[in-house]
């Protein structure tokens, strides 16, 4: 397994789980990479490909602008226009409805492989999003919500909402301002700490018998009709059965030697976490400003000691995501990009502090130009990819590991990953 954020620790759990061993390997050290500051969001009601034609109408004409919600810096860069090119070309309406038609057979199954995680005591259990509010500062703007979730609920997702106006949002979550006059309440959505989440899912993986190879560089691929090696930085060989490529948006750098063609471009995002005297007690989301926010509930160790680290340091804390910056990875953080966030909410959280931030963090999710991802066997019988999940990695990589580790030890594709294959 080369790659130990969410979906590759969780295809190395379920090949455990069919009785594979496994070892994983990672260039920097576990989850380090998108599945260390994303919002944390299980929501399938919004699980949908990013290609969409409302980006047409507004994306592209701002997306030069620092303070855009998708924002694409002007240089030339052949690879990432060549991706954007491809982008563009799907944000049709035929299209979203067949990536979404794709979509809803993973996201019916993508809860139940969170419990089965938590079942077996991998994983703490998902937190149930009791509400889960989008808000609006408008009706207007609502309205393009709710005939947005219409057209989800007709691709074959099921969605269920309420639609709240002036008081009925405050009722509902009293931490938002009084400039957010309507509100949509989502049911049936949950969210975890991602953070914690996943290092607890990399402890199970190691406490039941594999190998977390930290700070290892893969850069090469050797197969044979027996065996597949890794080769790492350093020159060392590494045998081992067959592999799964899960490195993020840095999928294509091994995968293309193996027939995956399809263009993988990091879409970076940023979160901050702050204080206030009223968190919200549950998921927030603001689809105008395009900003997501999530309560971080103080996790503890197995002992019950609440965690103590720099990234987990306080009870309850409010992490704020946003933004899709079309930019290299290994660029560093840009504070516009923060700054961009804190203007866009800033009078819509009237009892959080927006100016003492803390784990200022900026990641790269692995985005595709059709907006779906990459699962399934490579050119070679012994080579697997699981990545380009987009903004949707942490909500459908439990159930792509189910999956995957499924078609690997049985050798048949399921249905709900079909639409997916990596050679497509």
């Amino acid at each position: 397994m080369v790659g130990a954020g969410i979906v590759g620790l969780s295809v190395a759990w379920f090949l455990q789980e069919r009785g594979v061993e496994v070892a994983v390997y990672d260039a920097d050290h576990a989850v380090s990479g998108a599945s260390w500051g994303n919002a944390g969001w299980l929501t399938p009601a919004l699980t949908t490909p990013l290609p969409e034609p409302d980006v047409l109408r507004y994306g592209f004409k701002t997306a030069l602008r620092p303070s855009s919600p998708v924002f694409v810096p002007p240089r030339f860069d052949p690879y990432l226009w060549r991706f954007l090119g491809g982008f563009a070309a799907h944000c049709t309406e035929r299209r979203w409805q067949a990536g979404m038609t794709a979509y809803a057979p993973l996201n019916r199954l993508a809860l139940r492989a969170f419990d089965d995680l938590a079942d077996a005591g991998a994983t703490p259990r998902t937190r149930r999003a009791r509400p889960f509010l989008a808000g609006f500062r408008t009706t207007k703007e609502a309205g393009a919500f709710i005939d947005h979730l219409r057209q989800i609920q007709q691709a074959g997702q099921s969605v269920y909402f309420d639609y709240l106006t002036g008081p009925q949002v405050r009722g509902a979550q009293p931490a938002l301002s009084k400039e957010v006059d309507a509100a949509v309440l989502l049911h049936g959505q949950r969210y975890v700490h991602p953070p914690h989440f996943v290092r607890t899912l990399a402890h199970s993986v190691i406490a039941r018998g594999g190998k977390l190879n930290e700070w290892t560089r893969i850069v090469g691929i050797d197969t044979e009709a027996s065996a597949v090696h890794l080769v790492d930085s350093i020159g060392a060989r590494h045998r081992h059965d067959a592999v799964v490529l899960a490195t993020g948006a840095a999928l294509t750098r091994l995968a293309r030697d193996h027939g995956v063609r399809r263009l993988v471009q990091a879409g970076r995002g940023y979160s901050f976490t702050v204080l206030g005297e009223e968190i919200p007690q549950a998921p927030v989301y603001f689809p105008q400003q395009r900003v997501a926010c999530t309560p971080l509930h103080e996790p503890a160790d197995p002992s019950g000691v609440p965690a103590s680290s720099h990234s987990e340091q306080t009870a309850e804390r409010l992490r704020i995501a946003g933004m899709m910056e079309f930019r290299d990875p290994g660029e560093p953080l840009d504070p516009r990009r923060v700054r961009a966030i804190v203007d866009s909410v800033r009078g819509l959280l009237p009892g959080v502090d927006l100016e003492q931030r803390h784990d200022e963090w900026v990641g790269s999710r692995p985005c595709t130009t059709d907006g779906l991802p990459l699962i399934g066997a490579t050119t070679s019988p012994r080579v697997f990819v699981a990545g380009g999940h987009g903004m949707w990695g942490m909500a459908l990589g439990p159930v792509t590991g189910k999956l995957l580790a499924e078609q690997i030890t049985s050798g048949a594709v399921p249905g709900p990953l079909q639409p997916f294959h990596p050679l497509r």
